[in-house]
């Protein structure tokens, strides 16, 4: 495939698709190799040079989403946040408004994207690619160097909890642990998550029955009753003997 340039003047020519083909031509001593010359505005040159990109065969996952947004932007002439209201807003077909979605000339760029990409359609990236810009950004940085996979980091970011994760993390990539495996750690720290979270429930409610009962107490006529003072001084005496075999 012939390298893509255009004319800067001068006899001058800029390289706009081909990089690694020029790369690979100039390391094995290439005097000459075919070139296409095409006269191309700043915007066409950007948009060519995304999708040149977007080939590559080494992209991380992360890296692929957020090109095919990034082309998706310069394409519609939409700020990203935009691009994703329109993929996710033709996704829901019981409502009224996907037909003016999917009818529009936006969509139909939408598509003639994704067709010249040819990886995904519309709704393919939109589940499966999508939620990925939702993970955490301690999983999302080693996905975008490609230091993990990414089915392996979908399941790593189940663990809400910070320090947890991270530690789960550092670990699957140390050792490369198998998806399988992560996902048996993954089960675990939540079930022990899960078990400290009751715990301290548990300790919670605890604390709050006694200081029902301290107000309750304080406003009960108990004190008056001869008979259940002297029940309420023993309680009142174990508690005591309780608390001192505990400090």
């Amino acid at each position: 495939m012939p390298l893509l340039v255009r004319p800067q003047g001068d006899g001058r020519y800029e390289l706009v698709a081909g990089e690694r083909r020029f790369r690979a031509a100039t390391a094995a001593g290439l005097d000459e190799v075919p070139v296409t010359v095409r006269e191309l505005n700043d915007e066409e040159t950007f948009e060519l040079a995304l999708l040149e990109n977007l080939q590559r065969e080494d992209l991380s996952p992360v890296e692929e989403t957020e090109g095919v947004l990034e082309l998706l932007r310069v394409k519609l002439k939409r700020d990203v946040k935009s691009v994703i209201s329109l993929l996710n807003r033709a996704a829901h077909p019981e409502r009224a408004s996907v037909d003016n979605v999917i009818h529009s000339k936006d969509w139909e760029i939408v598509e003639d994207v994704f067709a010249t990409i040819g990886k995904f359609t519309p709704e393919s990236f939109r589940s499966n690619r999508l939620p990925l810009l939702s993970l955490p950004e301690d999983v999302l940085e080693p996905l975008r160097e490609g230091a993990i996979a990414y089915t392996k980091g979908r399941a790593i970011a189940r663990v809400k909890d910070d320090r947890e994760r991270r530690k789960l993390l550092d670990s699957a990539i140390e050792e490369n642990l198998s998806l399988s495996q992560i996902k048996e750690r993954v089960a675990r720290v939540k079930s022990r998550l899960s078990q400290g979270n009751e715990g301290e429930k548990d300790l919670n409610s605890l604390k709050g029955r006694v200081d029902v009962i301290y107000r309750r107490m304080k406003q009960s006529k108990v004190w008056d009753d001869p008979k259940k003072r002297k029940q309420l001084d023993k309680l009142l005496k174990n508690l005591e003997a309780l608390l001192e075999v505990n400090e």
